[in-house]
């Protein structure tokens, strides 16, 4: 048995530093589980003099990537470098040199995941990506294990930290989104670019991952159906708290006969679902399985130590995996079809808020552009309008598909009775 596993890492920014941290700081307790020393030999950093208030426990700095993952006594490489390209070729040519690895690189797996772990599969090496998804929370290894014994049929996932955020603080405080946005950036939850998170983007890349592994088939980011949030406004959340919902951007991965539906969307969640209850930069994760039924997995999705306890528990398990002999043994095989919804297959209910004329034969008109596509109405509500002549009408529908829903809003904007569609939002009441 060996004595002391090396490890080796690309990256020594947030994550990284954190990663170091723990190692150093749980040196006795993880040498007692593995019977083993755990030691970060090497570390591939941009700027080798530059001052780290972490203590990097006598661990080599290097500027060549190559440098560490070419080390034959480095069995483990940790990859948290960010990045696609170069982090990609990094970990190709370490999983062909048989090493593990372990990465948090979630536009990495949402891209090449499925290659990678192939390849993974062909040289006998792990790959571990717990860290990719929602931080601090265990739910890649839950999907692959605890729950591998049943069937999922849907993931709802509060999986963006910094949307959450905003939403928070619109509801809770009457915020604009503006408002909101610029204390996330301020508080260091949203990048000075928010673009990946606020368009739904970096939601995607992490329900693509998560469809794939619950649903045992291969989803791509291409296959996820994505709606930005920037349109939410302070009356849309305090209209949506009227009717007994909140505003939540919300990853979906459903599956039955017919196929797999992924979508990222802001959504109208009803509020008694656990769910809505999740404020700040908080994430959660629904599943809802066949035999267990609903189980939610909550905790923060971002951070240095968050993210580095998921790294460092793949690291654990990689390092079981090289003693015991094991390493490599995981099977990579998608058991299901690809059978990925058409929008015509795709259901689901829709909100919408419309100006209209105030005349008669508006209801009229309006019923017939929805029953014309198939969309029976779950309930419709005027309002008076802010100006003479105008009248606000709410309408939500019951099930139907995305492509009769995107044919229903098309029309409404050519009809002659509404002179603004102000809002549209997909009706979520977490029954299943």
């Amino acid at each position: 048995m060996e004595k002391q596993i090396n490890v080796g890492m690309l990256g020594f920014g947030t994550v990284g530093s954190g990663v170091a941290t723990i190692i150093k700081e749980n040196e006795k307790q993880l040498s007692q589980k593995l019977g083993a020393d755990v030691k970060i030999k090497k570390i591939a950093v941009r700027d080798p003099e530059k001052y780290r208030d972490i203590d990097t426990n006598g661990s080599e700095l290097t500027t060549v990537v190559d440098d560490v993952v070419n080390d034959e006594s480095i069995k483990v490489i940790v990859e948290v470098m960010g990045g696609i390209e170069e982090a990609h070729q990094a970990i190709e040519q370490s999983l062909r040199a048989g090493k593990a690895v372990i990465t948090a690189n979630k536009d990495l797996m949402a891209l090449h995941g499925h290659s990678l772990l192939k390849l993974a599969e062909e040289h006998h090496a792990d790959l571990y990506y717990e860290a990719s998804v929602a931080g601090g929370i265990p739910i890649i290894r839950t999907l692959e294990d605890g729950l591998a014994s049943d069937r999922i049929s849907t993931i709802m996932g509060i999986v963006n930290g910094t949307t959450n955020y905003i939403l928070t603080k619109m509801k809770e405080e009457g915020w604009s989104y503006e408002d909101a946005l610029k204390e996330a950036q301020a508080l260091g939850f949203a990048e000075s670019d928010p673009t990946s998170d606020v368009e739904g983007l970096d939601a995607a890349r992490k329900m693509a991952i998560l469809a794939t592994l619950a649903f045992s088939m291969e989803v791509y980011l291409d296959d996820v159906e994505v709606t930005g949030m920037t349109n939410i406004t302070a009356e849309d959340m305090s209209l949506a708290e009227q009717f007994g919902y909140s505003v939540k951007m919300l990853g979906f991965a459903e599956k039955d006969e017919e196929g797999v539906d992924v979508a990222v969307e802001p959504v109208f969640l009803k509020s008694s679902h656990p769910l809505a209850a999740v404020r700040n930069e908080y994430n959660a994760v629904y599943v809802y399985g066949d035999a267990v039924g609903e189980t939610m997995f909550y905790g923060p999705g971002a951070g240095s130590m968050p993210t580095a306890t998921s790294v460092v528990s793949d690291v654990i398990a990689a390092c079981r995996n090289i003693l015991l002999g094991v390493a490599g043994a995981r099977h990579i095989d998608y058991v299901n079809e690809r059978k990925i919804k058409q929008e015509d297959q795709q259901h689901a209910q829709f909100f919408h808020r419309l100006l209209v004329k105030d005349k008669i034969g508006v209801f009229s008109a309006l019923t017939d552009i929805y029953g014309k596509y198939e969309a029976s109405l779950s309930s419709i509500i005027q309002r008076p309008g802010e100006q003479e002549g105008e009248a606000e009408v709410i309408l939500i529908t019951h099930p139907v598909s995305r492509k009769n829903h995107h044919k229903i809003v098309e029309e409404l904007k050519q009809s002659d009775v509404v002179k603004n569609i102000i809002s549209q939002y997909r009706v979520e009441g977490g029954d299943r």
